[in-house]
């Protein structure tokens, strides 16, 4: 599928926020006053800014107050109310850490819940399309809240657990692209989808048209090995291995932690990138591809 840089920049960046507002409900960092003020204010621009980012791919951004009215069946929708609620909550404890100088425990271990619950909402939203095999996998919510939790990690300044999070997540990111492979091979065809396999190869006798469209440019999108190899290089040592290994093999200061923060930025965005990129939808078969 095609790409488009306001969901990346959405599903990276509000990945990254939630997830140090998780960590910051939990105490981590222990900060009160204006230092705790620096850290909320990172984790709302990244939460917020990634959320305004998905906007802005709406045909009509208008409209995106209706998606809070289908709860009952659409994941876009509970994720929108989760995220709501997270930042609703987590406003209420940052106000109460900042100004008054108090931990509310609960409502911070609440916010925390509420935004993995967003992170979770989204990832449901691709998992559930069948008609992309690459994204229905029950890979895809673990590596989501991995995302969050590893990056939220390095933000909030937990290196040991930034690591081992993170190489857990190398780890299934690496295992997801095989079995992505294996399953985007193995999944339909034009002999599948017609029932014909049994007679022999299936072609198309005529494209069903002569020009490009609109779900030729975003169903369609082809993306080459070579180029999707080279990519998935960039995202696993710099949005892995360049931070975990930084995390356990120097000391941490405020210098290796900025490092390993832009290095895992690069790596997820090529990752996420990737992501979209390598998503074959079904309805490209209508198409012969």
């Amino acid at each position: 599928m095609h790409p488009a840089p306001s969901v990346i920049a959405f599903t990276t960046l509000s990945g990254l926020g939630f997830g140090l507002l998780a960590f910051l409900g939990l105490g981590l960092p222990p900060v009160t006053g204006w230092v705790s003020f620096v850290f909320f204010f990172l984790a709302y621009a990244l939460a917020v800014g990634g959320l305004l980012a998905s906007v802005a791919h709406l045909a009509n951004p208008k409209n995106a107050i209706k998606a809070f009215s289908q709860w009952r069946s659409s994941w876009l929708s509970r994720e929108g109310i989760a995220a709501v609620a997270a930042l609703s909550v987590m406003a209420v404890f940052a106000i109460a850490l900042i100004f008054f100088d108090t931990y509310l425990r609960l409502v911070g271990v609440l916010g925390a819940l509420l935004c993995l619950t967003t992170v979770f909402t989204t990832s449901m939203i691709y998992t559930q399309l069948k008609t992309v095999p690459r994204w229905n996998m029950w890979t895809t919510p673990p590596i989501f809240m991995l995302h969050c939790l590893g990056g939220g990690a390095l933000l909030a300044g937990q290196p040991r657990m930034a690591a081992v999070l993170l190489a857990i997540l190398g780890a299934l990111m690496v295992w997801a692209w095989i079995k992505g492979d294996e399953k985007g091979r193995a999944g339909s065809t034009l002999e599948t989808a017609t029932g014909l396999g049994r007679i022999g190869k299936v072609r198309l006798l005529e494209p069903p048209h002569s020009g490009e469209n609109y779900l030729l440019k975003e169903m369609a999108y082809q993306v080459g090995r070579k180029h999707a190899l080279k990519l998935r290089i960039i995202a696993f040592v710099f949005g892995i291995a360049t931070p975990v290994l930084l995390m356990l093999l120097l000391s941490v200061t405020h210098t290796t932690a900025l490092v390993a923060i832009l290095a895992h930025l690069v790596g997820i965005f090529a990752g996420r990138w990737l992501f979209f990129a390598e998503a074959e939808h079904v309805q490209a078969l209508y198409y012969g591809r």
